[in-house]
C-alpha cells in the first residue's frame, strides 16, 4: 500500500512485511551489532519509502521503552538468536502496529483499569463475591474498583464489562454501581453493565435499576427486569426488550442474528490479542450464529467455512485480515 496513504510519520499506513522486517533488524541492532550492520539497516531503510516508515515506528518504540511498564519493556531484545529472538519480534510488531496509538491508551490506563482494585486480562472473566456477598463478574478487559463505607456500596466499573447480582443479605446501605455517564442503584436484582468511548449500557435481568444520567439528575429512570437501554452524561436511550446476545458472554457465546461482519470482529477482537481485520469489500456481510469467545481460531474457522470469506495470516498469526473469497 502506498507509503502515504492514512497519514504521515507514525499516522501513516505501513506494510505488514516491512514492520516485520523492521522488527528484525531492530532485534539484531540491540543485540552486539556490527558496522556492517549498520550500514546494511541504513540501506535496507533508503531502499524503500515504507522501510522509512516502518523504522520510524521502531525508533519511536525503542524510545519509550524506558517509560513503559515492565510487562510490555520487553527484556526479551537481548534474548540470544533463535526461537526466542523470533517470539521478541513478534512481540515488538505488535506494539508497532498500533503506535501511537497503543502508546497513547497505554498513558490513559495508567491512571485506568491497570489501576483498579480488580481486573481481568484480554481473554478472561472472572467472578468475585464481594464483602456484603454481592457477586460481580467481569468480562474481559474489565476493569473495577469497590468501595464500601458505613454509608454506602460503590463499584465503579473503569473500563470493559461486569454482570453484578445483588447481595440478598439485609444492608441499609444503598449499593450503587458508576461509571463517568452515571449511576446505577439496583433494586435487588442482576444486571449488565458495559462501558464504551462515550456510553454506558445496561441490561436487566432481574429486578430493576434505577439510572441517574452524570449531569442530568432529573432525568433518572428505572428501568425494569426483560429491558435493556444506553445512557450517556445526559440523556437515557428509549428503553428496549433485552437482547439475549448482550449477556451471551456469560456463558462463553457471542451472539450474532444478522449483525454486519465488521461488527462482529470487532466484538471477536475483545477477546484475543492480535489483529483482526475485514476488507471493506466484505465489511458489510451479515453474519448470524453463535461463536466461542474463548476460541477465536475456531470462531474464524466457522466463518471461512459458511461465508464467502478467507483470512489471511501475517506475523504468525497476530494479524489476521478476512477477504472476499476468490
Amino acid at each position: 500500500m502506498p507509503a502515504g496513504d492514512g497519514g504521515h510519520g507514525l499516522n501513516a499506513r505501513v506494510s505488514p512485511a516491512a514492520l516485520e522486517q523492521a522488527a528484525d533488524w531492530l532485534v539484531r541492532l540491540q543485540d552486539g551489532a556490527t558496522s556492517e550492520d549498520r550500514d546494511a539497516c541504513a540501506q535496507w531503510r533508503a531502499s524503500d519509502p515504507q522501510h522509512a516508515l516502518a523504522w520510524e515506528r521502531a525508533e519511536h518504540l525503542l524510545n519509550k521503552f524506558g517509560t513503559l511498564p515492565p510487562e510490555l519493556a520487553m527484556p526479551v531484545l537481548n534474548r540470544a538468536p533463535g526461537a526466542s529472538r523470533r517470539a521478541a519480534m513478534t512481540r515488538i510488531v505488535a506494539l508497532m502496529l498500533t503506535a501511537p496509538i497503543a502508546w497513547g491508551g497505554w498513558r490513559y490506563a495508567q491512571s485506568q483499569p491497570w489501576a483498579a482494585d480488580i481486573h481481568t486480562a484480554i481473554g478472561e472473566r472472572r467472578t468475585v463475591t464481594l464483602a456484603d456477598g454481592t457477586s460481580v463478574t467481569l468480562n474481559t478487559a474489565s476493569a473495577i474498583d469497590v468501595r464500601y463505607t458505613a454509608t454506602e456500596r460503590l463499584i465503579t466499573l473503569r473500563n470493559g464489562e461486569i454482570l453484578v447480582r445483588s447481595s440478598h443479605q439485609p444492608d441499609a446501605r444503598a449499593l450503587r454501581v458508576s461509571t463517568p455517564e452515571g449511576m446505577m442503584q439496583p433494586l435487588g436484582t442482576l444486571f449488565n453493565v458495559r462501558r464504551h468511548e462515550c456510553s454506558t449500557s445496561l441490561a436487566v435481568l432481574e429486578g430493576a435499576v434505577r439510572v441517574t444520567p452524570a449531569c442530568a439528575a432529573d432525568e433518572a429512570l428505572v428501568i425494569d427486569a426483560g429491558s435493556q437501554t444506553r445512557f450517556n452524561k445526559r440523556h437515557i436511550a428509549p428503553i428496549q426488550s433485552t437482547d439475549p446476545a448482550m449477556t451471551a458472554w456469560t456463558s462463553g457465546m457471542l451472539l450474532a442474528d444478522q449483525m454486519r461482519l465488521d461488527e462482529l470482529v470487532a466484538e471477536l477482537s475483545r477477546y484475543r490479542h492480535g489483529l483482526v481485520r475485514v476488507e471493506p469489500a466484505v465489511a458489510a456481510l451479515r453474519v448470524s450464529g453463535a461463536f466461542p469467545i474463548g476460541d477465536s481460531e475456531r470462531t474464524l474457522d466457522m466463518l471461512v467455512s459458511t461465508y464467502p470469506v478467507d483470512a489471511v495470516q501475517r506475523l504468525q498469526g497476530y494479524w489476521i485480515t478476512l477477504i472476499a473469497r476468490a
